[in-house]
């Protein structure tokens, strides 16, 4: 089975990342990468860690890559372009798609699906929705708590939503804890995207740590109406992420109050339970550490408890769980393939 995959916004750390995953995909075939401002360039000279899986292949204009697609294939469309300029390069290449007769499911890594209605969208990012009659056609929701796509088409949750739902999900859907959650959460440098600013800039976040639209960041309510949808509750999430001194990777620290006292070998079996058939999370003794998930599609996640008070540690790369491996893992589904493949090469220890 070979399935042509494009991926949309392709220089940017997502799409790199993308693509990086895409090279030793059995079943997913690089058809293009596209992208506006490097078309024409090696993707090696942009990604020169790529060389030897792209030697010569170049970067498609988005007006030229839907013409290389065969008519009547399969196409696997993968969009890393940025929040409110996704939406409308998807919707122009499903047009195109229609027009040469292609199956396509689409996984995009932006914020342009990942709310079900246009009115919530503009409430968060202040801009009207780009193609709101495409909204209906994408399900949004961690790979882990859903177990099959409600549409043909994927929004990948953010990366700090994959973080905090992962932690919390078991605890709200269990019933052990209220619905009040506090979370602090360390991100990466790469989590920022590719342009530099001034929060991202080497010297200032070198040896340096600091917190950052503490109880106001634009994706609670992202976390919140996913832990509603997977749970059927409404839950408050009290969120403060910070900025930390690494390129790569999310530490999240979720602290809740558990409605009757359990041991922390109680709460450790809930969580082994509730993900004993999720390939990608791991329940481990102790606290996680991030750099036994950067670079994989992998989850640590560590439990512990001191009276009524149960505390969950969760690591993962915000380039991989919290996005393109992510993205890979739901189009594995909605191409009915299984839901690791491509995903389980071993990552790089020490970086």
């Amino acid at each position: 089975m070979t399935i042509h995959a494009v991926v949309l916004g392709a220089t940017g750390y997502v799409g790199g990342e993308i693509l990086r995953l895409l090279g030793t995909h059995p079943d997913f075939r690089l058809a293009a990468a596209v992208s506006a401002s490097r078309s024409g360039d090696a993707i090696a000279d942009v990604f020169p860690n790529l060389a030897g899986t792209y030697a010569d292949i170049l970067l498609e204009h988005p007006d030229a890559w839907l013409k290389k697609i065969d008519k009547g294939a399969d196409l696997a469309l993968f969009s890393a372009a940025p929040h409110g300029a996704s939406a409308p390069v998807i919707a122009t290449a499903l047009e195109g798609a229609a027009d040469r007769d292609l199956v396509v499911h689409v996984v995009d890594s932006s914020a342009d699906f990942r709310y079900t209605s246009a009115k919530q969208y503009e409430a968060i990012y202040g801009i009207p929705h780009p193609v709101p009659h495409l909204i209906s056609s994408f399900f949004c929701a961690v790979p882990e708590h859903a177990p099959a796509a409600e549409a043909l088409h994927v929004g990948h949750p953010g990366c700090f939503a994959t973080a905090i739902l992962l932690a919390a999900v078991p605890l709200l859907k269990s019933g052990l804890t209220n619905n009040e959650f506090f979370v602090s959460a360390i991100t990466g440098s790469t989590g920022s995207g590719r342009n530099p600013q001034a929060g991202t800039h080497h010297p200032e976040r070198h040896n340096n740590l600091y917190a950052y639209n503490p109880l106001s960041h634009r994706h609670v309510p992202e976390i919140e109406a996913l832990m509603k949808k997977a749970c059927q509750i409404k839950a408050n999430v009290h969120f403060v992420p910070h900025s930390g001194p690494f390129a790569r990777g999310i530490y999240v620290t979720l602290q809740a109050k558990m409605n009757s006292l359990m041991s922390t070998d109680e709460i450790q079996e809930v969580f082994h339970s509730f993900y004993e058939n999720s390939e990608f999370v791991s329940i481990v003794d102790g606290q996680p550490r991030l750099k036994d998930v950067v670079a994989s599609n992998n989850a640590r996640i560590g439990v512990t408890c001191e009276g009524d008070t149960v505390v969950v540690m969760n690591a993962i790369d915000n380039l991989v769980k919290g996005a393109a491996g992510g993205a890979l893992q739901w189009m594995n589904r909605l191409w009915l393939l299984p839901e690791s493949t491509g995903l389980t090469t071993a990552s790089t220890a020490w970086l």
